[in-house]
């Protein structure tokens, strides 16, 4: 079974990764119709953490119970606590997925984590700005390799700011190959414009996969 593994820290912004986890989870515009990818969510330990937003989450697991080969993508969410030490595991596990080719996203505050630890150094990514990782990150090396667009995905890595959350879930459910191209392409317009139209064109091409 392999699983969507979402860190959780206290502070963390709830919404940034509030709508590929729910699309992820639930498995509702999946090609593979029935299918799902179950979201875990993973602490530095067992204790319940305050989001951003006042909601607490008991974590499923521990950094240490993830087995590497059951975790299709680790999602990582800005935070304010990023800094505190507790958190240096679950940057050493991203480290160790990317160098297997496992699949890592990381939105706004968890960029300056990875970038905190030499991630960055040799990847193409984005973040915030380029000021704020110089600023934020004494030992990051990786401005050359600083693209500055909204999102960057390079291999298995997935980068993005604070204002991409769209865009994250976009390219987590490309990278996965989890929607029919022109089901996620009119599943993203919906999101992003609000054009009802877009959202009956994605009926469509769930009713075509069906036929």
């Amino acid at each position: 079974m392999k699983y969507a593994y979402v860190y959780v820290l206290d502070t963390m912004a709830d919404w940034e990764l509030g709508l590929v986890i729910a699309e992820l989870n639930s498995g509702q515009y999946f090609k593979n119709r029935g299918s799902r990818l179950p979201v875990k969510t993973v602490g530095a330990s067992k204790r319940p953490i305050t989001t951003k937003g006042g909601v607490t989450v008991v974590p499923d697991v521990m950094v240490d119970e993830i087995p590497h080969e059951t975790a299709a993508i680790l999602l990582l969410p800005g935070a304010d606590r990023w800094n505190d030490p507790e958190h240096a595991p679950i940057v050493e596990t991203a480290k160790q997925l990317l160098d297997a080719g496992g699949n890592v996203a990381a939105i706004c505050g968890a960029t300056a984590a990875l970038a905190n630890a030499g991630l960055l150094d040799k990847r193409k990514h984005t973040s915030n700005s380029l000021d704020y990782l110089t600023m934020f990150c004494p030992t990051y090396k990786g401005a050359a390799f600083y693209q500055d667009e909204q999102i960057v995905v390079d291999g298995n890595l997935i980068t993005t700011s604070a204002a991409g959350s769209l865009l994250l879930a976009r390219e987590v459910i490309a990278l996965l190959d989890l929607f029919k191209k022109d089901t996620l392409e009119a599943w993203y317009r919906y999101f992003q414009t609000g054009d009802g139209r877009y959202f009956f064109t994605m009926m469509e091409t769930m009713q075509e996969q069906e036929g």
